[in-house]
């Protein structure tokens, strides 16, 4: 039997640091002890480390298929990897988008040929695909996707009817981006008059504008109170939004949400200047106030879970003026020591970065046996050195699209290794021989 041994680690997990061996089996955590005396396939001294369980982020666009100049899935899962993250639910945004359950299975299909990380994916809801919905077993993706304000294709939910049968029927829990577009075209239109194609990247929250994002989240969490749908808003930007949700543990909570590490990191007022596109993301990134208040509603409870939306562009395209630079930014590799490094300046404990990043993450999805260092759960766990410095250099990224936002910054911790299913896939700079993540698995 394949037996990995970690010994003398510092585990984080379930709101408490301690000292403990892990023994894992065949991919799965047999014993968690103070001191573990046997004779394993793989031991490593984890002496002066600390063990965390893998992030798993439920939001990313991989673009695969379709936008594979990008993205694709190996790469972006191999980034995450590295990065410390073990599991990844990504978007139906792709071309042909998954909005059928045919294009659903082929994602996961593709997923178990080329994925270093564990996967799954949403169902995207439109205008007209609600019996697709009806037809969807909850057991089959991590929940259904709604772009209540953005133009993805056919993807905009923009009918009040369309959203209350998705609301109504959907059997899985709904995922929204919550922008108004009318309002953002008017917007869209006052500065394109203003400044012609020359508008500048410091206008982005202003045209993307809080307004835009409050009606519409309030628009969702209302549809869902009426409905009684389980709902989970992404990427909230502003101080007014946080007042729709209730603070505490993300048990037993019918409307949840979200916060991105940009939006965490980044704000308005300090960085478009010196970012440029490279932080034109949507929703876009607002002021220092915004993001202070999102921070406080991590520790609060208002903020259930952590992830980022990393969507990945090519320089080329970011290089273009305002109108036609996308929006979107890669992340994973370096989501979790960014992290990090808001625990080294005080703004979070690590015990509440790990609970925003996986326990939570996998109560509110009903993932099976993950997000938390466990007996009899799968082994998906990242060490890290917490006083290791590394800076983020263009030759280091792993995406694709070969860029970070982060490029220049000298994190103060450093991903050491990651264990995928009690597989070493990366260790100390260095990838093991590929072998494919696992099909995520529901509570439900």
């Amino acid at each position: 039997m394949n037996t990995f041994l970690i010994k003398n680690a510092t585990l984080v997990n379930e709101g408490a640091q301690t000292q403990a061996d892990v023994l894992i089996r065949n991919g799965r955590i047999e014993k968690i002890a103070p001191t573990i005396d046997i004779r394993a396939t793989r031991t490593i001294d984890a002496e002066g480390l600390t063990l965390l369980p893998g992030m798993i982020d439920d939001q990313v666009h991989f673009r695969e298929p379709g936008l594979t100049h990008k993205a694709d899935i190996a790469s972006e899962s191999r980034a995450a990897v590295a990065g410390g993250t073990t599991t990844f639910m990504e978007m139906p945004n792709v071309n042909p988008p998954t909005v059928t359950l045919e294009a659903l299975e082929a994602k996961h299909a593709r997923a178990a040929e080329v994925s270093w990380a564990n996967y799954s994916f949403y169902l995207g809801a439109t205008n007209d695909n609600i019996e697709e919905i009806k037809r969807l077993d909850p057991k089959q993706a991590c929940g259904v996707k709604i772009f209540m304000g953005s133009s993805t294709g056919n993807m905009l939910v923009d009918r009040d009817e369309a959203l209350r049968q998705v609301f109504t029927h959907s059997p899985v829990l709904i995922a929204t981006h919550c922008e108004d577009t009318p309002m953002i075209q008017a917007r869209e239109a006052e500065y394109r008059q203003r400044y012609g194609d020359d508008v500048p990247f410091s206008a982005h929250p202003e045209i993307r504008c809080r307004e835009a994002c409050y009606k519409s989240s309030s628009h969702a969490v209302a549809l869902a109170k009426e409905t009684g749908a389980q709902l989970h808003i992404l990427h909230i930007t502003t101080a007014e939004e946080l007042n729709l949700f209730e603070p505490g543990p993300v048990t037993g909570k019918q409307i949840t949400s979200e916060a991105c590490t940009h939006h965490l990191w980044f704000c308005g007022d300090e960085d478009y200047d010196a970012k440029g596109s490279l932080i034109k993301c949507n929703p876009a990134i607002k002021s220092c106030a915004d993001r202070d208040a999102i921070r406080q509603a991590v520790i609060d409870g208002r903020i259930d879970v952590i992830a980022t939306d990393h969507a990945p562009h090519t320089l080329e395209e970011k290089a273009q003026p305002y109108f036609k630079a996308p929006a979107g930014l890669p992340q994973v590799q370096r989501s979790l020591q960014a992290l990090l490094d808001l625990y080294h300046q005080g703004v979070f404990p690590l015990e509440l970065i790990v609970e925003k990043t996986s326990h939570a993450v996998a109560e509110r999805f009903q993932i099976r046996d993950r997000g938390y260092i466990r007996e009899g759960y799968w082994a998906d766990l990242v060490l890290v050195d917490l006083n290791r410095p590394e800076t983020d250099t263009r030759d280091k990224a792993l995406y694709k699209c070969g860029w970070s936002p982060w490029e220049g910054h000298t994190f103060k911790s450093t991903i050491v290794g990651t264990l995928v299913n009690g597989e070493l896939k990366y260790w100390e700079g260095a990838f093991s021989d590929f072998t494919p993540g696992k099909r995520l698995e529901f509570n439900r």
